[in-house]
């Protein structure tokens, strides 16, 4: 039996997209692939407002906490995925190699239906990465 691959979704502050990606593909992926979600510089909490619009699709938030992205999980990664950035500077696809660019708006101080466009649109990105992925192995 093969190791499960490594998926990392990265953004910058790690409190919307990205957690939003790491959850749909924990739930559609089932426990085929190891998956994290990381920032560049992490903020404290995550958005409510992605934490709401996941909840009504049964998938819970409430729990997860930004974290910084490390050079560990860039290294131990088969697949990374930049969400999109807010600024340059500190744009993850800056210190990642071979990244997918989903260049996905990012939620914060957007309104909930805003918000729950977004949340579709990653959450048919990651079906469409796990099919790829999946028809690789």
């Amino acid at each position: 039996m093969t190791e499960p691959k490594n998926v990392l979704f990265v953004c910058v502050e790690n409190t919307g997209r990205s957690q939003m990606a790491e959850a749909f593909f924990k739930k559609y992926a089932k426990n085929q692939f190891n998956v994290i979600s990381a920032g560049t510089s992490p903020s404290s909490h995550l958005n409510p407002v992605v934490v709401s619009v996941m909840n009504e699709l049964g998938i819970d938030l409430e729990n997860q906490k930004p974290q910084l992205l490390s050079s560990s999980m860039i290294e131990n990664s088969n697949k990374t995925v930049n969400m999109g950035c807010m600024d340059k500077e500190s744009c993850p696809s800056l210190f990642v190699k071979d990244v997918d660019d989903w260049n996905i708006e990012d939620p914060k101080g957007k309104s909930i239906e805003d918000v729950r466009k977004i949340r579709d649109q990653i959450k048919n990105d990651v079906l469409n990465l796990l099919n790829s992925i999946e028809s690789d192995t």
